[in-house]
C-alpha cells in the first residue's frame, strides 16, 4: 500500500506478500480470527483443516492427487536448470553480481536496445512506459498531490525514479526481461551501464555524488543507492520483523481506512459506520440537465478519415525521424524493405519486427489503415 493520506492503495507485491504468507497448517478450525502455526493469518481470512474428507460443508476430491501425476508429467529440474533460473536480486544485495557500468555506456546501450520502445532520455512512447520524468527527488513530493483536494494541483506521477522503492528490481528486470525482444542477453556490465544510465536520468545522487555523464556504477556503488520513496509504502514487508509487521498492521482496522462497529470482533454483515449522510432524490432522480441528455442510440454513419501525419507523429516519428528507423520519405532508405514485396513489408510492420518496432508502431488502426500509414513512411506523401 502507498501512503496518500491514508487513502491507501494496494500494490502488487503487497497483495502478493499477503496471499504468500497467509497460507499453513492449521491445527483447530478457525473461531474468530484464524491461527496458522499459533498465529494469526495475515490477512485476517479463514481458513479450515480437513476432516473426514470435508473443509467446513465442502467434500474434498482425492481424485485430484491420484491424477496429479498424470496431468502434471514432468520430472524433477537439475540443479543445474533451477540455478540458471534463480537469478533474482533482492534489495540486501543478495544475488546482484560484480560488475560495473558507465552511463556513457549506457546511453549508447539505450539509444541501440531500448530508445524504440521508451523513447528519447526514457521519456516513453507507443504504449511502453515512461522511465524518467525530471528530478526523482521533486517528483516523489508529487505522489501525495490530491486533486479531489486541489483542483489546481498536478497528479501523482510515478516513474521509475520517483515511485520505486527499491532500485534492485530495476537491475534485476533488466538484467532477466530486457530488451523485450530479446530478453537475458545482456551481460552484468550492461546491465549495470543502463541502471547508471535510467539513474542519471532521473537525476539520482549516491552517497552524496552526482551521477553525471562521468559516473560509473559498480557493485559497492550500487548497494548505497537510496530510492526517494523508500518509506513511501505500509505496512512493512522488509526486515526480520516483516510479518509480526504485516500481521498488527491489517489487525488495526483503521490503518487501511475501515471504521467498524465493533473493531475487536468479525463481521459480514452491517460491519462499516456511516460516515457520511446519504440524502436521497425523490421523484425518481434528476431530470433536468443542461445540456439535455440524448437519447439517440444510433452509430455514427460516416468514418472519419484517417490522418495519416497524426498518426505518423504520435507513434513513428520518434524512430523513423531520428535515424532508429528507415528514414521518413527516403525511398532510396527504405528500398532494401521494399525489394522484397511490399505485402512482406506490410506484414512486418503490422506484426512488429524483432528490431524492436512494436506491432503496427504501438497504435490500433486497423491493418489497412496502418498500410496506408506505411505507404506515407516511404513516400512522404
Amino acid at each position: 500500500m502507498f501512503k496518500l493520506d491514508r487513502k491507501l492503495l494496494i500494490t502488487a507485491s503487497t497483495a502478493a506478500a499477503i496471499a504468500l504468507f497467509s497460507v499453513g497448517c492449521v491445527e483447530e478450525p478457525s473461531v474468530g480470527v484464524t491461527e496458522v502455526k499459533g498465529q494469526a493469518t495475515i490477512d485476517g481470512g479463514a481458513t479450515y483443516p480437513i476432516v473426514n474428507d470435508k473443509t467446513g460443508p465442502y467434500d474434498v476430491n482425492p481424485q485430484v492427487a491420484i491424477d496429479a501425476p498424470k496431468i502434471f508429467n514432468g520430472r524433477t529440474p537439475t540443479p543445474n536448470e533451477l540455478a540458471a533460473w534463480n537469478k533474482d536480486v533482492m534489495p540486501s544485495g543478495e544475488g546482484l553480481p560484480e560488475g560495473s557500468g558507465s552511463v556513457e555506456e549506457g546511453e549508447e546501450l539505450y539509444e541501440a536496445k531500448c530508445v524504440s520502445c521508451h523513447g528519447d532520455f526514457g521519456s516513453g512512447g507507443g504504449g511502453y512506459p515512461s522511465l524518467s520524468k525530471g528530478n526523482a527527488y521533486e517528483l516523489q513530493k508529487t505522489l501525495t498531490n490530491n486533486r479531489w483536494k486541489d483542483p489546481e494541483v498536478d497528479g501523482p506521477i510515478r516513474v521509475f525514479g520517483s515511485y520505486w522503492p527499491k532500485v534492485s528490481t530495476l537491475w534485476w528486470y533488466i538484467k532477466d526481461g530486457m530488451p523485450h525482444n530479446k530478453s537475458k542477453t545482456l551481460t552484468d556490465d550492461q546491465a549495470y551501464a543502463l541502471t547508471a544510465y535510467i539513474l542519471n536520468i532521473n537525476e539520482f545522487e549516491i552517497d552524496g555524488e552526482e551521477v553525471d555523464d562521468e559516473y560509473v556504477l559498480d557493485r559497492k556503488k550500487f548497494l548505497k543507492i537510496v530510492m526517494p520513496n523508500v518509506n513511501g509504502f505500509e505496512p512493512n514487508i522488509d526486515g526480520p520483523n516483516a510479518l509480526q509487521d504485516i500481521r498488527a498492521y491489517y489487525a488495526n482496522p483503521t490503518n487501511f481506512g475501515a471504521i467498524k462497529v465493533k473493531p475487536s470482533e468479525r463481521c459480514m454483515t452491517d460491519c462499516q459506520k456511516d460516515t457520511v449522510k446519504i440524502k436521497r432524490i425523490a421523484n425518481g432522480g434528476i431530470k433536468d440537465f443542461l445540456p439535455p441528455m440524448s437519447d439517440v442510440r444510433d452509430l455514427p454513419k460516416e468514418k472519419k478519415a484517417l490522418d495519416v501525419k497524426a498518426v505518423y507523429a504520435d507513434n513513428c516519428a520518434m524512430c523513423h525521424g531520428n535515424g532508429v528507423g528507415p528514414a521518413f520519405g527516403n525511398e532510396s532508405d527504405w528500398s532494401q524493405y521494399t525489394a522484397k514485396g511490399m505485402e512482406k513489408l506490410y506484414a512486418s510492420a503490422i506484426h512488429g519486427t524483432e528490431g524492436g518496432m512494436p506491432p503496427k508502431g504501438g497504435s490500433t488502426l486497423s491493418d489497412a489503415d496502418f498500410k496506408s500509414v506505411v505507404d506515407y513512411l516511404i513516400n512522404g506523401k
